[in-house]
């Protein structure tokens, strides 16, 4: 699935940004919780595959709320009344008369209202991490000090440090400790809402108050929690489901707040039986990646001339020299095929640099070798790849001349900036795939970036104002590549992984 168009529907002098994906027999509305931007949406892998799940049985609409993201900002938040209207705009825009709600954390209580105000709107209401009421005296006595404490804790974070990214550590706890994931969710902050809107956001969530409205639902509905939930307690979803006739409550493993994180595909499933009835085998497993493909040009003739023996101490020698290039460029060889390589990278750049440095080395012992590089979804299947971006890549490397690394017109868009410049070879059709491939050669080949220099703080909060410059630059990057964007965020969570496991 590629990434929808961003459209917008007008509420009044209000414009609300909305995406449509997938086609099925059911119409889905996803209700955003504190914060959403449609187009990062789209950079972040944990989302996209949550979303693409979401578009395999419903027609999925998304939005962001007024004041945040794309959509249109405002003096100061809007009532559940003005957001409900908002969601009717949309859904009126695309053609939408009766649709299931799934409502994320703040967007439960809208959802909620919504569904007992026109049930012959919602289909279905599916609810996620979510509460009623934001008034902290009508929770358990037990739970009433705990509440007040995390929300006074939440209202000093944001006050104080919004744009930092520091508020992942609150909704995701398993990514506490890692500067590079607070980096990349300070970009979200900034983007999504100002620092003045997300504080009047949480002092009105003191005002918000659906537990009244409970009751009086009609429509078929799920409360899904994660029994950890670190920004709400799961004993706000048990009063939600108590409240609500007939409501089924499912309490899952987990203590990430943001549905993506953690274990998304039990929530998925959850949600999928629910409005459908049934619970399909999760699609192949599929991630972005760079293929590389080599060869040596004109191995046959050079086998022949050569002999078995000296031919084989050649190979032996060229496998040697591609594998330490791969290990210094971070490729992970898949396979060889006789006198070719299959590898992955996790970034263009880098499987670029490789195959030039593969091709120097090779030069200088006699061999030239001819290289195809290629970024889109690959099949994982066991340590192999599979599926039409490892075909392409294959291709690709079919066209080069010796000597020469060919790329597709895909990677040339991602590793803009990277200083890597290229020759146009024109358009070609490429067997076996549809349409025609503009592809390109490498013109020159530059060193890697210089890594920071020893000393750096990473755990110094980047500057948090709003509209920086490097912040315009990455906004572009995700609205034209966000498959670009999906790539450096994989990175990042790795190196996330491994900062926090220091």
């Amino acid at each position: 699935m590629q990434q929808p168009k961003t459209q917008y529907a007008r509420n009044g002098d209000v414009n609300i940004a909305y995406q449509v994906i997938g086609d099925g027999p059911i119409d889905l509305a996803i209700v955003p919780g504190f914060i959403s931007h449609l187009d990062l949406w789209w950079t972040i892998p944990e989302t996209t595959a949550f979303l693409h799940r979401l578009a395999t049985f419903s027609r999925l609409i998304i939005f962001d709320k007024r004041g945040t993201g794309l959509s249109d900002p405002v003096a100061g938040p809007s009532t559940l009344e003005q957001r409900m209207e908002d969601l009717h705009a949309v859904l009126d825009a695309v053609g939408s008369e009766r649709c299931a709600l799934l409502g994320i954390s703040e967007g439960g209580p809208m959802s909620i209202l919504c569904s007992a105000t026109y049930p012959d709107r919602v289909a279905a209401l599916a609810l996620y991490g979510t509460f009623a009421t934001g008034n902290a005296d009508r929770y358990p006595p037990e739970l009433i000090d705990l509440a007040r404490s995390r929300f006074t804790e939440l209202t000093t974070l944001v006050e104080q440090h919004w744009g930092e990214g520091l508020a992942i550590e609150w909704f995701a706890p398993n990514l506490k400790g890692s500067p590079t994931m607070r980096r990349a969710w300070g970009l979200f902050e900034r983007a999504a809402a100002s620092p003045g809107m997300v504080a009047e956001l949480l002092r009105s969530y003191r005002e918000i108050d659906v537990t009244d409205v409970l009751p009086t639902l009609r429509v078929p509905a799920v409360v899904l929690h994660r029994t950890g939930d670190t920004a709400i307690h799961v004993e706000a979803g048990r009063m939600i489901a108590n409240g609500i006739p007939g409501a089924r409550f499912v309490e899952l493993p987990g203590d990430d707040h943001i549905p993506w994180f953690g274990d998304a595909d039990a929530l998925l499933e959850e949600i999928e039986e629910f409005l459908t009835g049934s619970r399909h085998a999760s699609e192949p497993d599929r991630a972005l990646a760079t293929v590389l493909f080599t060869d040596i040009e004109g191995s046959t003739a050079r086998a022949a001339e050569l002999g078995d023996r000296r031919w084989r101490e050649l190979l032996d020698r060229h496998q040697t020299l591609v594998r330490e290039q791969l290990t210094n460029y971070a490729g992970r060889e898949v396979k060889t095929m006789g006198d070719g390589f299959l590898a992955t990278f996790d970034g263009p750049a880098k499987a670029i640099r490789c195959a030039c440095s593969v091709a120097e080395r090779s030069s200088s012992e006699g061999v030239e070798i001819r290289a195809g590089v290629h970024t889109g979804e690959c099949e994982l299947i066991g340590d192999d790849v599979g599926g039409m971006a490892v075909h392409i890549g294959a291709r690709v490397a079919a066209q080069a001349g010796a000597g020469e690394v060919l790329v597709s017109s895909t990677v040339r868009d991602l590793v803009v900036g990277s200083g890597i410049e290229f020759a146009d070879r024109g358009s070609h059709e490429l067997k076996g795939v549809p349409g025609e491939w503009r592809l390109l050669a490498v013109a020159n080949h530059r060193p890697a970036p210089v890594q920071a220099a020893p000393g750096r703080r990473d755990d110094v909060a980047p500057n948090a104002a709003l509209h920086q410059r490097g912040d315009r630059a990455m906004l572009r990057i995700a609205r034209r590549a966000p498959a670009a964007m999906r790539l450096m965020s994989r990175a990042n969570r790795r190196r996330a992984a491994r900062e926090v496991a220091a």
